[in-house]
């Protein structure tokens, strides 16, 4: 089978082990630079080309980074039209990368969250802040990665300043209510194929509050309940990812869901569980060519 990853960087430890999985099930894989690909939209004859040939691929595995969402979801949606399975639909990948927009999906499904508020006047400040039960506070850049553009605001006041100075800078941010009885941690439930393939558990360093791994957090194996299991799986599912980093904490009134990552990394993951997900998600994408191919 002939796989594409779609990547910017094949050094990336996720780009490394995807292909690595897929040579040792016999596969061809290819690490394309979505970015060098060009498009040919034609009813008679459409192709993706890369570096001046059409690709012919049997399966896509897309990890398609913030920064180029929209070009790289293109790409996606040329493959799905020239009938390629793809582990994540373009449409997934993008509703995974809108915070706000894919909270509001996760909820109309019943999926249990943190309270969210987001404005776009400051004038709408204070209630804003008193409907998700006040300091201390979340406050999130609706753009942002890893942690980044993420600030606990401990105070009424400082909410306020904190969301006046992003309003300023014409930013789009959201407003969560703390969960203090997480303590600073989290848990990624990793699913593929509407299957947790495994879970860890992460800790922010002292002095944080964030548990990305990417701000010095620690991350151990974790085992999930049945009821953190079935809520990440139905996260998943309602985004509409095949592959999906599922994030979550643990609060007094059960498992509350941050985040759906369509794009989730895979070494902190593999690190901390010894799970080989990469051979998961390759033995995922064979199940959709075959299907395909029937």
């Amino acid at each position: 089978m002939r796989i594409g990853i779609l990547s910017l960087r094949r050094t990336l430890y996720s780009t490394r082990r995807l292909r690595e999985a897929a040579l040792a099930r016999g596969h061809e894989a290819r690490v394309i630079d979505y970015l060098r690909c060009t498009m040919h939209v034609s009813p008679k004859e459409s192709a993706v080309i890369y570096r001046g040939e059409p690709l012919v691929l049997d399966a896509v595995i897309p990890r398609i980074g913030a920064t180029h969402t929209f070009y790289g979801s293109a790409i996606v949606r040329q493959f799905e039209m020239l009938g390629v399975p793809t582990a994540n639909h373009a449409g997934s990948i993008v509703l995974g990368r809108d915070k706000l927009r894919s909270l509001q999906v996760l909820a109309r499904e019943g999926v249990d969250l943190p309270v969210t508020g987001f404005a776009h006047s400051v004038k709408d400040t204070r209630g804003l802040i008193a409907r998700v039960g006040g300091a201390p506070l979340v406050i999130k850049l609706v753009e942002g990665t890893q942690g980044v553009g993420v600030v606990l605001a401990s105070s009424h006041s400082a909410a306020e300043s904190v969301i006046s100075a992003f309003r300023q800078l014409e930013a789009d941010i959201l407003v969560q209510e703390f969960v203090a009885e997480a303590e600073g941690s989290d848990t990624r439930a990793f699913v593929v194929d509407d299957r947790v393939v495994a879970a860890m558990k992460r800790r922010a360093p002292a002095g944080e509050f964030r548990s990305n791994l990417h701000r010095g957090g620690s991350a151990e194996r974790v085992e999930l309940s049945s009821e953190e299991e079935a809520l990440a799986r139905l996260a998943a599912r309602t985004i509409g990812l095949g592959v999906a980093g599922v994030d979550m904490i643990r609060s007094s009134r059960g498992p509350l869901i941050l985040e759906v990552n369509a794009s989730p990394g895979l070494e902190g993951i593999e690190g901390s569980t010894g799970v080989d997900v990469a051979g998961a998600i390759v033995e995922y994408v064979e199940r959709l060519s075959s299907e395909a191919a029937k």
